[in-house]
């Protein structure tokens, strides 16, 4: 976590008008090179030095923090409640549903490096320079005394209000403080002091055409003052996990039956996008439970099969003098990364074994994508005076070797990782945003031209360098031609909406625009059958959905449509990262907290829809 910046930082342009330098090597055969403009709607611009510089051989070394981007966030609606905004965001002020719950005080959350800090009120930037479309909005704002500021997703400081309803009913807390069993909808403790929705009340108004809730879990974990991240969900077979603040709860996919839950003795701090194939997961736990003086700096193995913890190792950092802070977690095959502001640690996912570590020289990976390709985010410094340069890598994720480097220019920093195929990378340099697209050798493509649109996406964080991992961002996707991205909400009656734009690769120009239904938002999570799988955010009565896009025409179709008798407690989860598969959406929020322990406890922490 960051802390809220003490003035709002500039937007970055999307879309300015730069080009590879001279001499650059020219694409692969069958990849078309764009022309040399930004597009149909740019704003004319100073011109600017770009990121792209000539692959080169490999050069390994240290390096500091190298300076992150500005995103910011969707524009913040003026209400008594206000809330996130960004894509995933609530899309207006959050109304109260019949069972909303009292504002939680979200703030910094302890383990981060920071004490809790009193409510913060930031002025709306101004836009800032640069062609095309850019990200525009407050970095902050608090109303009344029981609201902090919470950095998170998307660029920028967000605000929640309360575990926001959706409750369960409540098990009583255990002498550890946590409940002895975190209970879903298969069940709880007898002596229950909350009473919240079920998944039958929920059903009990649902209409034809509509999915019906299928289940959904209680938080079930007493919290720290305020309120706590979730990690997951993670899948593995008929399992889907998630972890809150000291514990890990596997439930079953079909009817959300508890299957196991873990006890750890610290924080989770750091957690990978998603796990290995066969099931297994490593989490980064904190080494002590003191706020001040825990650091991120041990790794503990999880069987999501059975809920059994494995192998547990601290990594030993001491000499790099890097506070073992802004930990970026991801799993590529059997390998686990663990990297930070210095450098990087991989080891073995299946047994703990060591595969690489810092490198030789001057240029030091920081941060790894997951999946199906590693690629890397390195950072390069000879001396501590020098300035900081950075490039991007796909490595081998067995022996950390580089199988081909591109290089930015000085000043340009990758702040994410949106496409690992075909490579799409998000690059900033102070008050510049870009989106540059390689080819499959890591050979400059082409930039995205953003037009008149304004753009959004959500990640962990503004950037891997504020803590944030690399890849795992909502509101992107890509296939072989095209790239898909989110725009920022836009008012309309009592709500706001947004579109899609679709952009070629080989250009960088868009070629075609969809609005989302019904006046919500509407975010890119993934391709699937050739189609672009999108979710539709709920809204104040107005339930979400699940639909695909037409990669060729941006034709909206409904997949998996959410009941209506749902949407008051689907709308309350914060900021939900959302997953579809098999039939089912999974909507886990991001962040739980309360001001009443009773409240906190009772919280939505799973919601799932299904036929």
């Amino acid at each position: 976590m960051t802390q809220p910046p003490s003035q709002p930082p500039q937007q970055g342009g999307f879309g300015a008008p730069y080009d590879p330098p001279p001499g650059a090597p020219q694409p692969s055969p069958g990849y078309g090179y764009p022309p040399q403009q930004p597009g149909p709607h740019a704003q004319p611009h100073p011109q600017q030095p770009g990121p792209h510089a000539q692959p080169h051989p490999q050069q390994p070394g240290p390096y500091p923090q190298a300076p992150g981007p500005y995103a910011q966030p969707f524009p913040q609606q003026p209400g008594p409640y206000p809330q996130a905004s960004g894509p995933y965001a609530q899309p207006y002020p959050q109304q109260p549903g019949p069972y909303a719950q009292a504002p939680g005080p979200y703030g910094p959350q302890p383990g981060y490096g920071y004490p809790p800090q009193p409510p913060t009120v930031t002025a709306p930037p101004t836009g800032g320079p640069g062609g095309g479309g850019r990200f525009k909005g407050r970095t902050g704002v608090v109303v009344g005394a029981v609201l902090a500021v919470l950095l998170l997703a998307g660029g920028g400081v967000w605000l929640a209000t309360g575990d926001g309803g959706g409750g369960q009913k409540k098990p009583v807390a255990g002498p550890g403080g946590e409940s002895e069993k975190s209970g879903g909808s298969s069940g709880t403790d007898k002596d229950e002091t909350f009473t919240g929705p079920t998944a039958a009340e929920l059903n009990a108004g649902r209409k034809q055409g509509e999915a019906k809730v299928a289940w959904l879990a209680a938080n079930g974990v007493d919290l720290p003052q305020y309120g706590e991240k979730t990690h997951g969900p993670w899948f593995s077979g008929d399992i889907v996990a998630k972890a809150m603040y000291r514990k890990v709860t596997g439930y079953a996919v079909t009817d959300g039956a508890e299957k196991w839950s873990l006890r750890l003795p610290t924080d989770i701090c750091a957690s990978p996008a998603a796990p290995t194939a066969d099931g297994k997961v490593v989490v980064g736990i904190e080494d002590n439970v003191s706020e001040k003086k825990a650091t991120c700096s041990v790794l503990q193995m999880i069987d999501l099969r059975t809920g059994k913890a494995g192998w547990k190792k601290t990594v030993d950092r001491s000499a790099s003098q890097d506070g073992l802070s802004h930990v970026a977690m991801s799993i590529s095959g059997d390998t686990v990364t663990f990297g930070r502001n210095t450098a990087s640690d991989a080891f073995r996912v299946s047994d703990g074994k060591e595969l690489f570590g810092k490198r030789e020289g001057v240029c030091q990976p920081f941060a790894f994508t997951g999946g199906a390709r590693m690629i890397a985010a390195v950072s390069c410094q000879a001396e501590p005076a020098d300035p900081v340069s950075q490039q991007v890598q796909e490595v081998d994720p067995v022996t950390g070797a580089p199988k081909w480097t591109y290089a930015l220019k000085p000043g340009w920093s990758v702040t994410h990782v949106f496409s690992v195929r075909p490579p799409v990378i998000s690059v900033a340099k102070e008050e510049e945003w870009a989106v540059v697209v390689l080819n499959e050798n890591g050979t400059y493509r082409s930039q995205m031209a953003g037009g008149d649109e304004d753009y959004g996406f959500r990640c962990g964080e503004d950037s891997v360098q504020e803590g944030g991992n690399l890849d795992g961002c909502a509101g992107v996707a890509a296939d072989t031609s095209r790239f898909y991205f989110s725009t920022q909400p836009e008012p309309v009656a009592d709500a706001e909406t947004n579109k899609v734009v679709a952009f070629d690769l080989a250009t960088g120009k868009p070629v075609w625009k969809t609005p989302a239904p019904g006046g919500r938002l509407m975010l890119p999570l993934r391709m699937e059958g050739g189609k672009v799988l999108v979710h539709v955010q709920a809204g104040y009565r107005k339930a979400g959905e699940i639909g695909t896009l037409d990669a060729s025409t941006g034709t909206y179709a409904t997949l998996l449509k959410h009941p209506a008798s749902a949407a008051d407690t689907e709308d309350s989860l914060f900021l939900p990262r959302v997953t579809y598969r098999d039939g089912r959406s999974f909507l886990l929020p991001q962040r739980i907290g309360a001001d009443e322990d009773e409240a906190e406890m009772a919280a939505t922490g799973v919601l799932v829809f299904g036929p």
